[in-house]
């Protein structure tokens, strides 16, 4: 199944994840402290990373900055219990996927690592007709090595990105609501998604004025519209 890095300092927590995660058949790859596991993922290959955020010597965050220096693709799960929305949307914004607020449950979490490995394992014939590579406005999406092109450059983009992405480009000029977009990415809608789905949409535009031609607009209170002028 997969390799998890699982950086955690909480002992009966731990326990029970790693537990659950290879009774699941997964692979964990276990730390307490943030430097130790530091460490660890410079010498080794993971699939996903799943990390608390309050740690000793380097907390999740600094853990995450470290991490998307050398992997910008990797699925990265925040569990913690800094449950403000500021902390969740500071996850975000540094590169994380998706963060889950403690105490939570083993089937969501579960849920979501099997979510995040099943689309990374994903034949580009399953994810698009094109072996995953769309043409927009000056841009290259190619979904299957989550990047996107624009003349010489080249942006690498975390799998939240390049699906939230996808969803727009295979849905030009088509007024996305926000719930559908929720739905369609994270499973559900609710207030503290909604939150997550604006910062990557920030993110995703400023990738995107690269291409003058090219821009998401903001329906407010309603949802998202991928614009491209010819």
């Amino acid at each position: 199944m997969a390799r998890i890095f699982y950086v955690e300092d909480d002992v009966n927590l731990s326990y029970v994840v790693k537990d659950c995660l290879k009774v699941a058949g997964h692979t964990v790859d276990h730390f307490s402290k943030g430097d130790e596991a530091l460490a660890s993922f410079h010498k080794n290959e993971y699939d996903i990373c799943i990390l608390d955020v309050m740690l000793p010597n380097i907390d999740g965050f600094a853990i995450t900055r470290a991490i998307r220096n050398k992997n910008h693709h990797i699925p990265i799960i925040f569990i913690s219990a800094r449950i403000q929305i500021e902390d969740k949307l500071e996850g975000l914004n540094i590169g994380g996927d998706d963060y889950i607020f403690k105490p939570f449950s083993i089937d969501e979490l579960l849920l979501k690592v099997n979510i995040f490995l099943k689309r990374r394992s994903a034949q580009p014939q399953e994810q698009d007709p094109d072996n995953g590579i769309v043409q927009f406005g000056n841009f290259t999406l190619d979904m299957v090595n989550l990047s996107l092109t624009i003349d010489s450059e080249e942006i690498r983009l975390t799998q939240r990105e390049s699906e939230l992405l996808a969803l727009f480009v295979k849905n030009p000029g088509k007024l996305l609501r926000r719930e559908e977009i929720l739905v369609a990415l994270w499973g559900q809608d609710d207030y503290f998604l909604g939150r997550s789905l604006d910062v990557f949409i920030s993110r995703i535009r400023k990738y995107l004025m690269l291409d003058k031609a090219v821009h998401i607009e903001n329906i407010p209170r309603v949802g998202f519209r991928l614009m491209i002028e010819n």
